[in-house]
């Protein structure tokens, strides 16, 4: 099962990111597991540069707020 991980400290754009992909999830009936990381350690262990971060499958994917389409196209790739 693919593992989607949203890499955040709690701000809005973080949550927005979260709550996208659930929709997304919702609406597609996507199977996947989806996560939130919140902790600055487990966050910097990513070597991500900023947050909101999208990790699939353990790999850093985007960072920043994806469009609808970018992020259909990030989870339909990996």
């Amino acid at each position: 099962m693919k593992s989607v991980k949203v890499l955040g400290t709690g701000c809005a754009k973080c949550k927005q990111l979260y709550q996208l992909i659930a929709d997304y999830k919702a609406k597609h009936q996507f199977d996947f597991e989806l996560e939130k990381v919140e902790d600055i350690m487990d966050i910097m262990a990513y070597d991500v540069m900023g947050t909101p971060a999208l990790v699939i499958d353990e790999k850093p994917s985007f960072v920043g707020l994806p469009s609808k389409q970018e992020l259909a196209k990030l989870l339909n790739a990996n």
